[in-house]
C-alpha cells in the first residue's frame, strides 16, 4: 500500500479530570521532521509522543498541536490558578531590580498586580502540585485513535497518488515499446548506411587501414545502438512497479529510481539520430518528470 506524506487529523478527548484537543497534519519532507506544541506542565509528555510518531510515521515534516483545559474551564470553575512557586520567583526579582534601581538612583513605575500575573508561569491552567502522570497516560491512550484517523487520509491520498503512478508507468512502458519498434525499423537502414560510407572512404583512399576503419564503424554503430537503454527502461518499469506493492515506506528508493529512468532517456535521445526516435525520447522525458513530481509526496 502506497502512502502519502500529506495528511490532517483532528480529534478531541478527555480523561483525568480534562479535555484536549488534537490537530496533527503533515507534508512531505525528504526525512522525518517532527514539531510538536503541546502543554509543557505534562511531565514527559512531549519526548512519549516524539517516540509514539517516531514508531508510526517514516518521513515527513509533521506538526502536532495539543490543546489541554480542565474540566469546566470556562465556566467559573477555579481552573484559572495562581502557581505559588512563580509567583514568589516573580516578586523575588521584582524586590532586586526595584533595590538594584535605588542603588543607581533610578527610579522606576510601581508594577501592577496585572504585570505579575502576565509573567508565564504564575497565572495557569493547571495544577502545578498535583501528579501528572494520570492525565499524561489517558493523553497517550488517546493518540493511537488520532493516528488511525490520520493514517486513513494518507492511505486515501496514497491510492489516488498510485493510480496517477501506474498510469504514467503504462505510458513509459508504451513509449518505451515505441521507441524499440522505431530502432528496429531503422536497423537494416542504419547498416545500409554504414556499408555505403565504408565504401565510398575504401574508394576514395589509398592505404587504408581496413582495421581500423571496421573498429571505428563498430564504435559508430555501439553509439547509435538504443537496445540497452530500452532494456533498461523496461527493467525501471518493473522495479517501480515492484515498490508500489510493498508494504512501508519507499519514497527513498523511487526518488532513486527517478533518477535511473531520467538517465535512461536523455542517453536515448543523445543517440536517436532520427526525428520521431527523438520525439519519443522528449515525451519519455516529459512523463518521467511528471511521474518524479508525484514521487515526492510518497512516504
Amino acid at each position: 500500500m502506497t502512502l502519502s506524506m500529506t495528511g490532517f487529523a483532528t480529534r478531541k478527548g478527555q480523561g483525568a479530570g480534562h479535555g484536549w484537543t488534537w490537530d496533527l497534519r503533515a507534508v512531505n519532507g525528504k526525512g522525518l521532521d517532527l514539531r510538536l506544541r503541546v502543554p509543557d506542565w505534562i511531565d514527559g509528555l512531549e519526548a512519549a509522543l516524539r517516540a509514539e510518531l517516531g514508531r508510526a510515521l517514516g518521513r515527513g515534516n509533521v506538526s502536532l498541536s495539543l490543546k489541554v483545559a480542565r474540566d469546566g474551564a470556562g465556566e467559573g470553575s477555579d481552573a484559572l490558578r495562581i502557581n505559588p512557586a512563580a509567583l514568589t520567583a516573580v516578586l523575588r526579582a521584582l524586590g532586586e531590580v526595584e533595590a538594584a534601581a535605588m542603588s543607581a538612583g533610578v527610579t522606576l513605575a510601581q508594577a501592577t498586580a496585572a504585570d505579575v500575573l502576565a509573567v508565564r508561569g504564575v497565572l495557569d491552567q493547571s495544577a502545578v502540585d498535583e501528579d501528572t502522570a494520570p492525565l499524561r497516560a489517558a493523553i497517550l491512550a488517546d493518540l493511537p485513535p488520532l493516528l488511525t484517523e490520520f493514517n486513513a487520509m494518507r492511505a486515501a491520498e496514497g491510492a489516488a497518488l498510485q493510480g496517477v503512478i501506474v498510469a504514467q508507468l503504462d505510458r513509459i512502458e508504451a513509449l518505451t515499446a515505441g521507441a524499440r519498434h522505431e530502432a528496429e525499423a531503422r536497423r537494416e537502414a542504419t547498416a545500409a548506411a554504414l556499408k555505403d560510407a565504408l565504401a565510398k572512404v575504401i574508394a576514395n583512399t589509398d592505404g587504408v587501414d581496413e582495421a581500423r576503419l571496421t573498429q571505428e564503424l563498430a564504435l559508430i554503430a555501439v553509439k547509435n545502438d538504443v537496445t540497452e537503454e530500452m532494456d533498461r527502461l523496461t527493467a525501471h518499469v518493473a522495479a517501480a512497479r515492484a515498490l508500489l506493492a510493498e508494504d512501508g515506506p519507499v519514497g527513498r528508493k523511487f526518488d532513486f529510481l527517478m533518477q535511473e529512468f531520467m538517465r535512461e532517456a536523455n542517453t536515448l535521445c543523445s543517440k536517436a539520430q532520427a526525428l520521431t526516435l527523438t520525439r519519443i525520447g522528449l515525451d519519455l522525458k516529459t512523463v518521467i518528470d511528471q511521474m518524479r513530481e508525484q514521487v515526492q509526496n510518497v512516504e
